[in-house]
């Protein structure tokens, strides 16, 4: 899930070092954490939604960042608001949730960590730079009527 790009930044001190990774990422999930959130595992998560069409949106903001449709376990198509399909390819290294999409120009996979927080379906970016967070807000059966030519 590529997504866009997250108009809710942190504000606060920086710090060198461990501590900055560590605030930083404080600082973006401290909206979640007065309440108690479930890390779910990758293969929880794909069971979840394989074969069904998510929509995704930003938290706290609401904003709509994209809808994904999960084809297998390891492929699906993502068009983000606005824009065409571009399908990609799903691993789950480490826990996380990859998507290795046919037009990511570094080459590098965008990968999420899958949790619960309150009910709600929840993914969290995987880097230290951007906690952004998403919310599954809708599961449907509907296709996104995408070409059919996967990547190969």
């Amino acid at each position: 899930m590529p997504h866009a790009r997250s108009n809710v930044q942190c504000v606060g001190s920086v710090i060198t070092g461990r501590i900055l990774g560590w605030g930083a990422t404080l600082c973006c999930v401290m909206p979640l954490a007065a309440h108690a959130q479930t890390r779910i595992t990758p293969e929880a998560f794909l069971a979840a939604v394989q074969g069904k069409t998510v929509s995704f949106h930003e938290v706290p903001s609401g904003y709509p960042v994209g809808v994904e449709e999960f084809l297998s376990p390891t492929l699906s198509v993502w068009r983000a608001e606005g824009r065409g399909c571009v399908y990609g390819r799903i691993t789950t290294p480490n826990g996380q949730v990859c998507f290795l999409y046919e037009d990511a120009t570094d080459g590098l996979p965008t990968c999420w960590w899958p949790f619960l927080h309150e009910g709600r379906l929840l993914v969290r970016l995987a880097t230290f730079t951007r906690g952004e967070i998403q919310e599954a807000r809708s599961i449907t059966e509907s296709s996104l009527n995408c070409p059919s030519a996967p990547i190969g």
